[in-house]
Order: structure tokens, then C-alpha cells, then sequence
């Protein structure tokens, strides 16, 4: 039977719509009731990265004055950073029944229904965060976001350009408006914002991986190998990167770097499963049929079985 070519088959992209702004109200600092102060102790926690400290100084902030709207919010963000995000949503409920005209909690309501995949609801949100104030570039960036995953790139673009129009800095709306560009098959456009956002922050990695996959789309094997390089070079940990470069090392014939790439992906993240489809391709183009079986059982593990029915059995 011949050979499947899992390279071609299973090219995915890096995830490259990046939701951004979960906003922390931070109280006054003068003239701060012990509510405040217990809850700018909680800002403080959050901002050295201690979510669990955060928790319990904005709950004891809620406890002596459960009318502080900022402290439910702020409490969310926390719940949210720790991956529960069903309390995050009703501490941002309880923050918008208190103050209904504060446009962060609905931002941040927003990206917490998006996390959960209920991107309708996450919209209405951002439409009612971009109500009440018109010039969060922030929040149209993540309304692009759910519109892309709603699969309204048409949307999703005017977003990002609204972003961009207010905040011309942002180089991961350049970035998130050239990945939607690429979709439709618009290599030049997408390489031009992946180059503004490039300019503006030369270490976003996520730029240079998606900028490759657009050389790849017009045949320019070396500017694409030259952009995983520098994205793995920014981030050693991403996981995508390794492994685009090795679908390109893979489409050059050189399977041997193809495997090391692919190996270098699988152990950074062990459950992604085209990389072992594609490592078990590249060890069966080798004859190495063992190593070929042993990937195509796994990726079969994983709930894909394309390869197994290749090489399963050997």
C-alpha cells in the first residue's frame, strides 16, 4: 500500500488569536476604607503572579463591604488565571449587578464565555464593553477573536483594524489580522502584518512561526525554515514551531531533521498528536518501520488512526 503523505495531510498552524486585557481595577490608594486596602493588597498578590494569595485578600475585602464591585471583579480575574472559570463568571456577574457601567467586567465576561467556547455570549459582551466606552482597543481585538471562531473573518478583520485604528502599536493585532488574512489565502497581506507586528516587537515568536507558514503558502522553503529559527530561538518551549519546521525539513526530503524536530515538538507537548503521525511518516520514509509502528499507535491513542492503518500492524 502506498505511503500516505502525513505531512500534507496534517499541517496545522500555531494558534494565533491571542485574546488579551483581562483588566484589574486598582482602587484609589489614599483615603482607602479596609475593603481597599485588603483589595489593593490583592492587586498586589496578582501582580507577582500569587493568584491563590489574590483569592483570599479580595474575598476579605468582599467580606467587609460586599458592595465593592472592583474586588468581585478583580477576584474573577484571579478565578480565571487559575482555571475556574465558572466563578470567575459569577464574580463578574456579582461586579456588573453592583456597577452595571463598568466596561472592563464585560471585557472580562466576555473572555471568560469565550474560554468556554460560547462565543456568542462573549460578543455581546464586548458589544456592551465597547457601549459603554468606544476606545478600548482591547476589546475589539477579543471580539475579532470570537468572530474569527465563529468563522466571520469579515468581522473578525474590521476588528482588528478598529484595534489597530486606536491603538497603532499593538503588535499582536497585526499579528491576529495577518493570521485571518492567511486563511482567506492572502499571503501578501498576511505577510505585511506579520511584518508591522514584527517591527514593533521583534521578540513575538508567534509573528515569526505564522510569517512562516505564509513563505510556506508561496514555496519559500528558506525564509520559512529562517522564521521557525528565529521563533524557536525567542521561545525554545514552542511546541508549534518545532514542529511546522519540521513539516518543512519533511516536504525537503530531509527526514532526518524532520524526526528531531518533531521529537523536539512531541516532548514539549506530549498529546500533539500530528507530530506523531508525521514522525512516524518521516521514520517509515527512512525504513525504519519499528519507529513508524510505534508512532501510529500512539497518534491512534490520541484519537487519530489515520497512520495506524499504514503501519499499525508492523
Amino acid at each position: 500500500m502506498k505511503a500516505l503523505f502525513i505531512n500534507k495531510l496534517l499541517k496545522i498552524a500555531a494558534i494565533a488569536l491571542i485574546a488579551l486585557c483581562l483588566n484589574v481595577s486598582i482602587p484609589f490608594l489614599f483615603k482607602t476604607s479596609a475593603a481597599e486596602e485588603a483589595s489593593n493588597r490583592g492587586v498586589s498578590a496578582y501582580n507577582r503572579g500569587d493568584f491563590e494569595g489574590a483569592l483570599e485578600l479580595y474575598s476579605q475585602a468582599i467580606k467587609i463591604d460586599p458592595n465593592l464591585a472592583g474586588a468581585y471583579n478583580n477576584r474573577g480575574v484571579a478565578y480565571y488565571n487559575l482555571g475556574d472559570i465558572s466563578r470567575a463568571i459569577a464574580d463578574y456577574n456579582q461586579a456588573i449587578k453592583i456597577d452595571p457601567n463598568d466596561a472592563d467586567v464585560y471585557n472580562n465576561r466576555g473572555l471568560a464565555y469565550e474560554n468556554l467556547g460560547d462565543h456568542n455570549k462573549a460578543i455581546a459582551d464586548f458589544n456592551q464593553a465597547i457601549k459603554i466606552d468606544p476606545n478600548l482597543a482591547l476589546v475589539y481585538n477579543n471580539r475579532g477573536l470570537a468572530y474569527y471562531n465563529l468563522g466571520d473573518y469579515s468581522k473578525a478583520i474590521a476588528d482588528y483594524t478598529q484595534t489597530i485604528k486606536i491603538a497603532p502599536n499593538l503588535a499582536n493585532a497585526y499579528n491576529n489580522r495577518g493570521f485571518v488574512y492567511y486563511k482567506l489565502g492572502d499571503t501578501s497581506k498576511a505577510i505585511a502584518d506579520y511584518n508591522q507586528a514584527i517591527k514593533i516587537d521583534p521578540n513575538l515568536a508567534l509573528a515569526y512561526n505564522n510569517r512562516g507558514l505564509a513563505y510556506k503558502n508561496l514555496g519559500d522553503t528558506s525564509k520559512e525554515i529562517a522564521d521557525y529559527n528565529q521563533a524557536i530561538k525567542i521561545n525554545s518551549g514552542y511546541a508549534f514551531a518545532y514542529y511546522n519546521r519540521g513539516l518543512a525539513y519533511a516536504n525537503l526530503g530531509d527526514y532526518s531533521k524532520a524526526i528531531a524536530d518533531y521529537t523536539q515538538a512531541i516532548k514539549i507537548d506530549p498529546n500533539l498528536v500530528n507530530a506523531y503521525n508525521n514522525r512516524g511518516n518521516a521514520y517509515g520514509k527512512l525504513g525504519d518501520l519499528k519507529n513508524a509502528a510505534k508512532d501510529a499507535r500512539k497518534a491512534c491513542e490520541l484519537g487519530d488512526c489515520k497512520l495506524f492503518a499504514i503501519y499499525g500492524r508492523k
